[in-house]
């Protein structure tokens, strides 16, 4: 059984990743957005980028800055099937899944804007943006020193195979391929 948790830059391809992984190699998808909206919905919040980080940063402060992370990896080994794990954020989630062993991290990023433009594409609640607010997110959400706030830069630069999705789908795949030893 394999636990992969994916990290990176906003509009990279995380999903990407996740749907291939989902379709094509069977594993089972645990979702941090997923699992915040459900807290969302219930506080009747709108879903939105900023109550999402606010939420999730309000988690992390009242339980452990690793805590969705690991209610997530619980759910995963319940499981019993190889699974991913969208999308860690922080060093805690990190180095709380790295402890538990049996677990990989995947990072994935793209040209700024080549992401931006994927996210204009894929117009989910939360991706309604300018290209200046795209960026203000993207920095605020970069590089933190508080370990309930999220810290993509850092949690990319421990992971474990980092993928550059500039590229087609086509070479994304071959190299996720590449990664979990499967040729095709």
């Amino acid at each position: 059984m394999k636990i992969i948790g994916i990290t990176g830059t906003l509009g990279a391809g995380k999903g990407t990743i996740v749907d291939y992984l989902t379709a094509h190699h069977g594993f089972k998808h645990f979702s941090v957005r997923g699992y915040l909206i459900k807290i969302i919905n219930k506080k009747r919040l709108d879903v939105n980028r900023d109550n999402m980080v606010a939420v999730a940063n309000e988690l992390r402060a009242i339980n452990s800055p690793s805590f969705i992370a690991k209610e997530l990896f619980k759910e995963a080994m319940e499981s019993g099937q190889n699974c991913i794990i969208e999308s860690i954020r922080t060093l805690g989630e990190v180095n709380a899944l790295k402890a538990k062993g049996n677990f990989s991290l995947f990072a994935v990023d793209a040209d700024r804007k080549l992401r931006y433009d994927r996210i204009l594409e894929r117009a989910s609640e939360t991706d309604k943006i300018t290209f200046e607010t795209f960026v203000e997110n993207e920095e605020r959400e970069m590089n933190s020193t508080d370990p309930n706030k999220q810290n993509i830069g850092a949690c990319m630069q421990l992971a474990d195979y980092k993928f550059t999705n500039d590229g087609s789908i086509e070479e994304l795949y071959k190299e996720i391929d590449g990664v979990l030893g499967i040729g095709k």
